[in-house]
């Protein structure tokens, strides 16, 4: 049986094309450094936050209102001992409408329990996705740094 990926949702008051938008805004909720594009299929970004986390993904779906997904090219997370443990993995977004609400269900896709990450990684992924991208959801308000 395979292990389930880490999974978080929220709804959010909004369409599902103003939800898109938001995501596609990586420097409005993920905190650190980011240099590259994360709108455009095919584009890549680079994520670096302290010296704790660098990553490179590049968007392979884009399907406004519905769907978003980032491949993981490239990872180093210092804190681990198996640092490249988010290479090649994907971060999912899946969007529905449910009636006047939109259902937001990342995904992060190879990151199951057994991963040495998983602890860390699902705290951080559920303060990013249900703090920092809901609230800019929601309101409008970017996130300079949700770790500071």
């Amino acid at each position: 049986m395979k292990e389930a990926d880490f999974t978080v949702t929220f709804t959010a008051d909004k369409s599902p094309d103003e939800v898109f938008d938001a995501i596609k805004d990586v420097r409005g909720w993920w905190s650190g450094e980011i240099a590259g594009d994360a709108a455009q299929l095919g584009a890549e970004f680079t994520y670096r936050y302290k010296d704790m986390h660098q990553s490179t993904q590049k968007v392979t779906e884009l399907e406004p209102g519905k769907k978003i997904v980032w491949h993981v090219l490239d990872a180093v997370l210092s804190f681990l001992g198996n640092q490249g443990e988010w290479k090649g993995t994907d971060i999912v977004f899946e969007l529905a409408p449910k009636g006047a609400k939109t259902e937001v269900r990342f995904t992060h896709v190879g990151l199951s329990a057994s991963c040495e990450c998983y602890d860390a990684c699902s705290r951080g992924w559920t303060a990013l996705i249900k703090d920092n991208l809901q609230r800019l959801v929601s309101t409008g308000k970017r996130q300079p740094d949700a770790f500071a």
